[in-house]
């Protein structure tokens, strides 16, 4: 039998560790993961030419921006762990919260983390040598060395995201640097295609994928000091911060390479950095992606489980008791954090990981779009304290980040109609599993 005190400590709230550094470092280390580096000759491809290709580069920023500044109001008001799913429960009701938390938690966030976790082995390649098996093995052991990490301490799994976000900006600022005084602007010149409105559109949608991610950081509300004015800083910082080294990098590229090369590369980034330092350039740029997608797998993994760990204090899934209980030593939702990993070991050596992620792709977007109006919701029903933050220039900015999601909406359905479907279907699964919950 436990102790009282044995199960007040279980229970007992997390304790506030997250500094304002180590939650930026959780918004820029997400977001910028490896698609900087290679998602300048795709969106090129499709914008038709270097300005264009800017100009989506920056709109695609704007829409996020947009889309971030108005699930700030709503964090700054609902300060509390789980991020989207809460703020979906308290505005649309706890069967919306409910699934979302159900895909985020079986699904969503451990396919990510194996994604990454795979991605980090297969780069490490380019140093080790590695048969498809040993790169799963790789990634097996980074996953449980970030795991470790952060089951231990929070503070452990803030200092890891702070420091690989740092590290990731070493080649960035590298190629940014000395990519910018180059002088000959290769990429300027030549025969450009004509972007088509259609083409300028996928273009945009490509660099929307770049910007993913910076919500999680609102999951770890409950262990962010001060959230209310926190959440609201960072997010707005994080991303407008991303949107300049978005587009920085890519005038860098156009600086230094020809057109034809930046279209028909599948790593610019990579390829820059071996025009501007030699031989050496292919390795520079390959450590800092690898640093950059380990950032993004610690930064994935804290945030995941602290949406199963949510669901738990509200009952909501089975096991709920498991998911809640908070480490009494550690003061971590250790339990969520491990159920996590694990998910992620088996979609490691399944190989479903992208499969999975592709199918729920339109269903995020569906609840994400509904957060984004969620501040609508908020500002009907809810009342904010004098000082409290409020998304500028309301109701444009929320419309702009409404307009972006329902465009990528479209965009997929029409481009992956059966695969939509599935993914809805996916969802719907939960319903089941949640009236259980309710009834008992």
């Amino acid at each position: 039998m436990k102790s009282i005190e044995q199960e007040r400590q279980e229970h007992r709230p997390i304790r506030k560790t997250v500094n304002f550094v180590e939650a930026l470092a959780i918004v820029v280390g997400v977001i910028i993961g490896s698609g900087i580096f290679l998602k300048p000759g795709i969106v090129l491809t499709h914008a038709g030419s270097p300005w264009m290709s800017l100009l989506a580069w920056v709109t695609g920023g704007i829409i996020t921006l947009a889309s971030a500044l108005s699930v700030a109001e709503i964090a700054s008001a609902i300060p509390k762990s789980g991020g989207l799913y809460t703020y979906l429960g308290e505005l649309y009701g706890n069967t919306v919260g409910f699934l979302l938390g159900w895909v985020q938690t079986v699904i969503s966030y451990p396919a990510s983390v194996a994604a990454l976790a795979i991605a980090f082995a297969s780069y490490s390649g380019y140093f080790i040598p590695m048969n498809g098996f040993e790169q799963k093995l790789l990634a097996v052991a980074i996953l449980a060395f970030i795991l470790a990490m952060n089951v231990v301490s929070t503070k452990y799994g803030g200092v890891i995201q702070t420091l690989a976000t740092v590290g990731k900006l070493i080649p960035i600022v590298g190629i940014i640097g000395f990519g910018l005084f180059t002088g000959s602007s290769p990429g300027f010149s030549g025969v450009h295609g004509a972007a088509t409105g259609a083409g300028f559109g996928v273009a945009v949608l490509g660099t929307l994928w770049a910007y993913d991610g910076w919500i999680g950081v609102t999951n770890m509300a409950g262990e962010i000091k001060n959230p209310a004015k926190t959440l609201p800083k960072v997010i707005s910082i994080g991303v407008i911060f991303v949107i300049c080294v978005y587009v920085l990098v890519n005038l860098a590229i156009f600086q230094i390479l020809p057109y034809d090369a930046i279209v028909s590369s599948k790593a610019p980034g990579a390829d820059a950095a071996e025009a501007l330092f030699g031989s050496g350039g292919g390795m520079f740029i390959t450590v800092g992606i690898i640093v950059s997608v380990l950032g993004a797998l610690n930064g994935y993994l804290m945030t995941a489980a602290r949406v199963p760990q949510a669901m738990g204090e509200k009952g909501e899934i089975p096991f709920s008791a498991v998911f809640r209980k908070i480490h009494p030593k550690f003061q971590t939702p250790a339990n969520a954090l491990i159920f996590q990993g694990v998910l992620a070991v088996v979609y490691i050596f399944s190989g479903t990981f992208d499969t999975l992620t592709d199918l729920l792709i339109f269903v995020l977007w569906i609840f994400f779009t509904m957060g984004v109006f969620g501040v609508f919701l908020l500002r009907r029903n809810v009342s904010s304290p004098k000082g409290q933050y409020r998304v500028p220039l309301f109701p444009v900015t929320p419309l702009v980040g409404i307009v972006g999601g329902i465009y990528i909406l479209g965009s997929t359905i029409i481009s992956s109609p059966l695969q939509s479907l599935i993914g809805i279907g996916i969802t719907l699964i939960g319903l089941p599993i949640y009236s259980y919950m309710k009834r008992k």
